[in-house]
């Protein structure tokens, strides 16, 4: 893939859900994930079932288990019995439904990436639903867990200025002043699978739902593995609490301007495109003298 188009503002590029030839190691957002990802891309490329065989000679050697002490595992998705829940199976038999597309590739990756998260964000689904049950919309809280498991990025950050700068949206604090601060003082980690299906074809305006985590001083000295570690440790603890998953613990990140990750915001002007890197619900309250929302 060229590694300085044009992205169209608010457009997305069609592809194809199974075109695993055009994944881009290189890219950033996918980058930490290449070692492994490779490996799988390999036997996707060959079929499904090469790409089942690999996602589940990993889990073996891992060891890997998800809550209630079931090894993960990856199936069909044809085998999941009908009606069955998703995540009620995967909670149940630590089988995770997997088709042949990027979609649930991705997700495959991040299982290993940040196994405890994915563990709680599941677990929590399924408790929704034996709560529950399947009705005509999710509700809430499953909507919440669903978002954070599609469409997530975790903002690790050891400096209060630039997290209160993403929350506010003042994303010449974030991505201009605050520039070099990048790799040294914060750093964004992709999560969501539906995300990096859409970041295979890029546009200005992908915006991730980041999830702040404050890290300590020497977290960006840590190698990657140690990092991973580390955000999957303390965010997984986090996703347990109760009210965890409020909307205000999001914040909207276009994430094509994070510095590193695309060539144009390089320049400043780049930045200047209101219908991308908006203003905020907090600043237009604010200017009308009634506060943020929260």
């Amino acid at each position: 893939m060229d590694a300085t188009p044009s992205p169209a503002r608010g457009k997305r590029q069609a592809i194809s859900p199974v075109d695993f030839a055009g994944i881009d190691w290189g890219r950033p957002w996918f980058a930490p994930f290449g070692e492994r990802g490779r490996r799988w891309q390999r036997a996707a490329l060959t079929g499904h079932t090469h790409l089942l065989d690999a996602l589940n000679a990993d889990a073996r050697a891992s060891g890997q288990v998800t809550g209630r002490g079931r090894p993960l595992a990856f199936i069909a998705q044809e085998a999941l019995p009908p009606g069955s829940a998703y995540e009620v199976h995967i909670a149940a038999t630590g089988c995770v439904p997997t088709r042949h597309n990027l979609h649930d590739f991705f997700n495959a990756l991040v299982w290993f990436a940040f196994p405890r998260i994915k563990d709680v964000l599941n677990a929590r689904q399924s408790a929704a639903i034996d709560a529950l049950g399947i009705g005509p919309t999710r509700g809430r809280l499953r909507d919440a867990l669903t978002l954070f498991d599609e469409n997530a990025v975790l903002f690790a950050c050891s400096d209060a200025s630039l997290a209160r700068a993403l929350r506010d949206f003042d994303w010449g604090a974030l991505f201009v002043a605050g520039r070099a601060a990048w790799g040294t003082r914060c750093e964004v980690r992709g999560f969501g699978h539906a995300l990096l299906e859409k970041l295979m074809a890029p546009f200005k305006a992908c915006t991730a739902h980041a999830w702040v985590v404050e890290v300590p001083p020497d977290y960006f000295s840590w190698p990657q593995a140690d990092r991973d570690a580390w955000l999957d440790a303390a965010v997984s603890a986090a996703l347990l609490e109760q009210d965890a998953l409020s909307g205000c613990r999001f914040a909207p990140l276009p994430v094509l301007g994070i510095p590193g990750w695309w060539p144009q915001n390089e320049a400043g002007a780049f930045y200047d495109d209101p219908a991308v890197f908006r203003a905020g619900r907090r600043v237009r309250e604010a200017d009308e003298g009634r506060g943020p929302a929260c």
